[in-house]
């Protein structure tokens, strides 16, 4: 179940893309030089952002465990990104085999992945749509066919809002999605913030006012107002190593040059 609807022509391959900047630090092949280039610029300021990178990747899996285990049973995968296994829907069902998974994002490059990736197995789908339009998302065809929206819902934005710019209100986007929600759904968010990392910001910040979408990092108190409306979870909002890890403890110092908030609320 996918909907691309997008001409080869909206493929923009002449300047760097953030997910596909992201598929790079994670040690993917699913880019393009254009991207290598602007990442490696992102690299020589701020070395971590692989580390930051890997994660936020890591967190995104302990998330979805968590959601699944406490009962939640379909999920809407906003800004999906070039395809990594493990992917949101086999988390999912390492726990539960009977998820349902609507994945969103608004790259023609994410949907052409995901139709050979994400969407050959049951009770997933994609839909192209964009998250600064939150109704888009909302209303799509493939999301409203998968997700039942009087039933709980984990709803994932994991590094997602920080490409959203002020302009075209984060927070407004984070409450319209969060409003459509049942009672008892999860909010799974993480953002890159600008509480650790003030030197090399403003030439990392141009490398991404270069690409496809800009870099927008918030510092934690904006970030936790994303969260209006649900109840955080233990720990709250932290760095992603810190959001219940599962694995052997983090050296701190890699901890503590690491960009990135999570955490996880339910909605009350």
């Amino acid at each position: 179940m996918t909907d691309q609807g997008f001409s080869a022509d909206e493929i923009d391959t002449s300047r760097p893309h953030p997910a596909r900047m992201y598929d790079y630090y994670l040690g993917g092949r699913d880019n393009y030089e254009v991207d290598r280039e602007a990442a490696e610029r992102v690299i020589e300021e701020i070395p971590e952002i692989r580390f930051a990178a890997r994660a936020n990747r890591d967190f995104l899996q302990r998330a979805v465990r968590a959601v699944v285990r406490s009962g939640i049973r379909q999920i809407i995968d906003v800004g999906t990104g070039i395809p990594t296994s493990l992917n949101t829907h086999e988390m999912a069902r390492e726990i539960a085999p009977d998820v349902r998974v609507a994945y969103v994002d608004n790259d023609p490059i994410v949907a052409s992945h995901a139709g050979a990736r994400l969407t050959g197995t049951p009770d997933t789908g994609f839909a192209l749509a964009d998250v600064r339009k939150p109704e888009s998302v909302l209303e799509h065809p493939t999301v409203k066919e998968l997700i039942d929206f009087d039933r709980p819902v984990a709803l994932l934005l994991v590094a997602v809002l920080h490409y959203v710019t002020d302009e075209e209100g984060p927070g407004q986007v984070a409450g319209t999605l969060g409003q459509a929600l049942p009672a008892g759904s999860q909010l799974v968010l993480s953002h890159a913030t600008t509480d650790f990392h003030p030197d090399g910001l403003p030439n990392v910040l141009k490398v991404y006012r270069n690409a496809t979408a800009s870099m927008n990092p918030r510092p934690h108190r904006e970030v936790l107002s994303f969260f209006d409306g649900f109840r955080l979870q233990e720990p709250g909002l932290v760095q992603v190593p810190l959001w219940r890890p599962d694995g052997p403890a983090m050296p701190a110092e890699e901890i503590a040059k690491t960009g990135v908030y999570g955490g996880v609320g339910v909605k009350v």
